[in-house]
């Protein structure tokens, strides 16, 4: 990879990974090449709304199944990117030059201690910044072609990683921690393994309660006509409710139903059962717990703000230790 601009520890840092850069660089622009060309085949064939409101490919079109199948997939790797870059980071790019030794050869070329981590860290945060914006510019290119029969759901995880902000945030993340990981641990496997549980605990973490960072909005219906959410809205939770409006568990008429004898070959009687139990408990509405569009960018915004943090943390710290090594 030609460097024309680059000097110093920074050119010797990309002169080092030049063939991971070519190989990821060949595989970003394989996966655009395919991607453009199912997006040229996907255009042939129109697309309608099913009566359920999911739209579908008309008529059946193997190209435009390939297609959601292989953004479905870009979207895993938005999600799986930041792990991959904190363990590049803190094994390869630093835990191994202090395995090796070889960090001591750049300590005598007359660079100091900082800007040789410095150096490293331009370069890789530099680099997962590109390979993120790269995955979500292929995902948008695709996107752009399924937008009119496509399932969509802004709150799933892999579209969510690829529609906003938070992939940067995690880019940022996954470097300064790889290069904390690195510096502690000092051994190359032992600091990827470390570096990809942290960054996965961090994701998980994330997916699981990114949700519940904002309050969801509620929605009522009568017994047996429960609301409808639009596509637009997140589900997030459904039951029922008394007339006091607190929630009741629905296993009680569940289980009520289930004891009593007859209900598998009697029609309508656990409908029946059912409704007496509702009636016996008070319960007199449903309801659907959903987050609204309008929640999606300042959870984004909140996320990213919170990995901006732990970046900052992260790097504050591995300069830190970095310095009471070499002092």
């Amino acid at each position: 990879m030609s460097t024309p601009a680059l000097k110093g520890p920074a050119w010797v840092t990309v002169r080092q990974y030049r063939r991971t850069l070519w190989a990821g660089a060949a595989l970003a622009v394989l996966a655009l090449a395919v991607v453009a060309g199912l997006r040229i085949l996907t255009a042939q064939h129109p697309v309608a709304p099913a009566h359920d409101g999911v739209w579908d490919a008309e008529p059946y079109d193997d190209w435009y199944l390939t297609l959601r199948w292989l953004l479905e997939y870009v979207g895993i790797a938005a999600i799986v990117l930041p792990g991959l870059v904190a363990v590049l980071v803190a094994g390869p790019m630093v835990a191994r030059e202090y395995e090796s030794g070889t960090y001591q050869l750049s300590l005598t070329q007359s660079v100091s201690p900082t800007a040789w981590l410095r150096s490293k860290l331009t370069v890789a945060t530099t680099v997962a910044l590109l390979a993120a914006l790269a995955v979500m510019g292929i995902f948008w290119l695709g996107r752009l072609g399924v937008r009119e029969g496509w399932d969509y759901r802004w709150g799933d995880p892999w579209a969510y990683a690829t529609t906003g902000i938070t992939s940067f945030a995690y880019a940022l993340a996954a470097v300064a921690v790889g290069a904390l990981a690195g510096l502690l641990v000092r051994r190359t496997l032992l600091a990827m393994a470390a570096s990809g549980l942290i960054m996965a605990v961090a994701l998980i973490g994330f997916s699981s309660y990114r949700w519940s960072i904002l309050p969801t909005e509620r929605l009522t219906g009568p017994i047996g006509s429960p609301p409808r959410l639009s596509n637009e809205n997140l589900f997030m939770d459904s039951g029922l409710l008394t007339s006091s409006g607190a929630p009741f568990d629905q296993s009680i008429c569940w289980e009520e139903a289930q004891r009593t004898p007859g209900v598998d070959v009697q029609e309508g009687l656990w409908d029946k059962v059912e409704a007496q139990c509702h009636a016996k408990h008070d319960v007199t509405a449903q309801y659907v717990d959903y987050h609204p569009y309008a929640h999606y960018w300042p959870t984004q915004l909140i996320e990213t703000g919170i990995l901006l943090a732990l970046a900052a943390l992260a790097a504050f710290a591995a300069f830190r230790v970095l310095r009471a090594r070499h002092p």
